[in-house]
Order: C-alpha cells, then structure tokens, then sequence
C-alpha cells in the first residue's frame, strides 16, 4: 500500500502542494491531471523519493519510503516524461542497462523479446540515435514488461506513441492492475484507461490536492 500524508512541496519560492493525501491499494489506478507547472512531476518525483517533501511523508507498506530506500527502490518502477536513454546503445543495450539498475539481470533474448512485444521487431539493435521519437519511448517503456515491481509511476507515458502502441500500453497497464499492481500516472491524451474507476488527483493554483 502507498500513502501520501500531509504532504507539501515547494519549487523555489513557491508552494504547489499543500495537506495532500492519500491512499493507494493493490490494484488501484491514480491518475494524476492539472495544467503544466501544476506540480505533477513534483509530486511524482517526490513519490518515488527524488525530492524530499517541505512537510509530510511518503509510505509504503506502513514504512517511510527515507527509511526503506533499497526495499521501496526494488518494488518501484519510475518512467519519467524524458526516455534517459544512451542515444549511441542500441534498444538491446539500453534496455538491458535499465534493468540492471532496477537490480535485474536480463539477456539479450529476453530484451530482445520485450522490444519485439512492444512494436519494435527490426529495431533491436539499431543506436537509439536513428529511432523515431515513438520508437526510443517504446524501448523505454519495454521495462515495464520485464520489472516485477508492483508500483509504477508512469510521467506522460503515451507521448509520442501512435494509436496502436496506446492501445497494447493499455493492456500492459491493465494487466499490471489485473495482477494487484499498482500505477501513479500523469497523461494530457484521452485514453481509456483514465476513465470509469479509477481514482482521480487534481492538482491547480487554487486548490493544490484537490482529490
């Protein structure tokens, strides 16, 4: 279980999170929306433990996230809004290196398998640097087929993929969700995963937490 407690984030001088909390269960979906500079990178980014809070705290399992860092790093997936991926590597290798420093040790069939599961057949072992920008997101997002980890906190995963990659990263979520996984995820597209119920957070100028 993830909870948010009391939570207040700043950037520089200015607060964009007050009094936030939460809870998030085994297969819940919370889905994060609110205009850019709302804060929802922030929050994400403090969730998974990049930034420290002003006040308040993240748990997970009972326990302060500062407390159980290596634990909570293991059960954790961040994808951030940018792929960090190395542009001279191929998919193959920078999928590979992803993995290793979520703590996995993965192959090259393996990796390989999950590119050709996530539209990338062909593409394997080209240098990132001749990817279309959909293509580097898919090798991105092809962690997410081979972790384990029960939570994933997903920044505008679905930016720059076409219509039959958010189709198949919808299922991928889905049964994620299905299996007692847990997601934290931010997208300006419509889809339909973000529909029906699943647990909405918007975040504003005004009302900063307002669930």
């Amino acid at each position: 279980m993830l909870e948010v407690i009391n939570l207040e984030c700043t950037r520089g001088d200015r607060r964009l999170i007050h009094g936030l909390a939460f809870v998030l269960e085994a297969g819940e979906l919370l889905h994060l929306n609110g205009h850019n500079g709302s804060g929802k990178t922030t929050l994400m980014r403090t969730i998974c433990g990049l930034i420290a809070p002003t006040c308040g705290e993240v748990r997970w399992g009972g326990h302060n996230i500062r407390e159980i860092r290596d634990t909570f790093n293991q059960e954790l997936v961040y994808i951030g809004h940018k792929n960090a991926l190395k542009a001279d590597l191929t998919g193959t290798e920078n999928l590979r290196l992803a993995c290793q420093l979520d703590g996995l040790a993965v192959s090259d069939r393996l990796a390989r398998d999950a590119l050709e599961r996530i539209g990338l057949r062909g593409h394997d072992d080209l240098p990132c640097r001749v990817l279309s920008q959909g293509q580097q997101r898919r090798v991105t997002l092809a962690r997410l087929l081979l972790n384990p980890a029960p939570l994933w906190i997903l920044d505008e995963p679905f930016t720059a993929l076409d219509q039959a990659a958010v189709t198949l990263l919808q299922s991928v979520i889905q049964r994620h969700l299905d299996t007692g996984g847990m997601v934290v995820l931010t997208t300006h597209q419509e889809v339909a995963l973000t529909r029906g119920e699943v647990k909405q957070l918007r975040l504003g100028w005004k009302r900063d937490g307002d669930v």
